[in-house]
């Protein structure tokens, strides 16, 4: 195995999630290519608070990180002893995840190889399940100091490399590594360093050509993993190569968790009308059945316009169809099926008394010509469109649904953005309110147990 320059990194964080949380400590131990060592240990004032759990966990408290410098303080440091060297780590895309969030929010691009140890344990050990630090203090028998502290951590990181030094030859160890680099394929007029950006965390990402407008936009729990296997699965299909050839950008958009992605992604399609994208377009002419009392105990239904309703508010409402044509023909269905006067449904014109076509070939039971109560009529309607019905919008007013550090604003099952503080919300109250939408309806229809009525 050739030596060369290796950088064992640990960081603390004030959370999981390095889009929105911030560093709060680094520790560095770099090993030169004659195998000289220095070590370096930095607090850094993330610029916000420490949760009290993390409090516990790290022994990190806000107190001894306030007179400590923030992170653009000590990115040139950070920069110049990580510069040319394998960036190692346990669970290395969390600490380089981090550290690209942070220089990324100064401006700059940063980038290095990186192995992760958790990868390179299981590859080397698959005969063990578990493969977390404190796992590997036990099975390895390293001196463990100070547990989540960042130096301590990252020298435990050197030890275990060390250790495999010696327990494992050096064919095992390249074939590991070699596999562990290993770059996915992309399409040849892709930037490879695009592999190292895409987070591998929720959200939307947006395919480009060599203009604006988006070829595509999907969404995934893993931005990351969901962006390669597109690329991976390009040979499978004529428009899965058709879509890789003309990628020549990648944007993404990052959430706090798989509603926000959902969410975002119905509304971004439906705004942008990527070519590639055959789902989830536009539904101006969605529509919907509704009851209207005719008088005697006749429901008669009538066809409304899905965007001129507040469900709960207007009464119950029974589907969702594309056009006026779908609705006429779902009707239809249920009226063959449960035996329905296609004259009391509005489906057939027939002078009063006289019978509707199906009571002729003995499919309706005679609402039409008196056979049948309209009661009786409208109790059997209303039980057959009992499969369609609309979830009623669950509150008095907007609501909302908290995922992580976001809040999804909703008005009458319309989506009107995400925020992440009181600011941004104000200013998705003052906004205009969008159409409504069937897809972002089915979406939310999931998730009425989690809305909580804005104060």
């Amino acid at each position: 195995m050739t030596a060369r320059a290796l950088a064992f990194v640990d960081l603390e964080t004030t959370g999981a999630t390095a889009s929105s949380d911030r560093i709060t400590e680094i520790g560095i131990v770099e090993v030169d290519e004659d195998g000289s060592v220095r070590e370096w240990q930095q607090l850094v004032n993330p610029g916000t608070r420490i949760p009290p759990f993390i409090e516990r966990l790290t022994g990190i408290s806000n107190e001894l990180v306030a007179a400590a410098p923030a992170f653009a303080d000590v990115a040139d440091e950070t920069l110049r002893r990580l510069a040319g060297r394998l960036f190692i780590a346990h669970n290395a895309r969390f600490d380089y995840g981090f550290l690209k969030n942070e220089f990324r929010r100064l401006g700059v691009t940063f980038r290095a190889p990186v192995l992760c140890t958790v990868k390179l344990s299981r590859t080397l050990f698959p005969e063990h399940k578990r493969h977390n630090l404190d796992s590997l203090i036990e099975r390895h028998h390293l001196a463990a100091g100070a547990r989540h502290r960042a130096l301590a951590d990252a020298q435990l990181i050197r030890q275990f490399w060390q250790k495999i030094l010696v327990d494992r030859s050096s064919d095992e160890i390249d074939a590991a590594l070699k596999a562990q680099s290993a770059r996915p394929s992309l399409p040849p007029h892709l930037d490879a360093g695009i592999v190292d950006d895409l987070p591998d965390i929720p959200g939307v990402y947006l395919f480009y050509a060599d203009n604006d407008l988006p070829l595509y936009v999907g969404k995934a729990k893993d931005i990351r993993q969901r962006v390669l296997a597109h690329f991976a699965a390009d040979h499978r299909s004529a428009r899965a190569m058709n879509l890789a050839q003309q990628v020549r950008r990648i944007d993404w958009i990052e959430t706090a968790g798989e509603i926000g992605a959902l969410l975002k992604e119905a509304a971004l399609v439906k705004q942008l009308q990527p070519s590639h994208n055959r789902r989830l377009r536009g539904n101006d002419e969605v529509c919907t059945w509704t009851l209207v009392d005719a008088g005697e105990g006749w429901l008669r239904p009538e066809l409304a316009a899905a965007g001129d309703l507040d469900f709960g508010i207007h009464g119950a409402s029974y589907g969702l169809f594309k056009s006026s044509n779908e609705a006429s023909e779902a009707l239809r269905a249920l009226a063959a099926e449960h035996k329905l006067c296609d004259v009391l449904l509005g489906l057939e014109t027939a002078a009063p008394g006289k019978p509707c076509f199906g009571y002729q070939i003995k499919r309706c039971q005679g609402a039409c010509v008196g056979n049948e109560p309209f009661s009786r009529h409208s109790m059997r309607l209303v039980a057959a469109l009992a499969r369609l019905k609309l979830v009623s919008w669950p509150v008095n007013g907007p609501a909302l649904i908290r995922e992580g550090d976001e809040a999804h604003l909703i008005d009458g099952w319309r989506y009107l953005g995400s925020a992440r503080s009181q600011e941004e919300l104000d200013a998705l109250r003052d906004a205009p309110r969008p159409q409504f939408d069937r897809d972002t309806y089915k979406i939310l229809a999931k998730y009425v147990a989690r809305m909580i009525p804005l104060s």
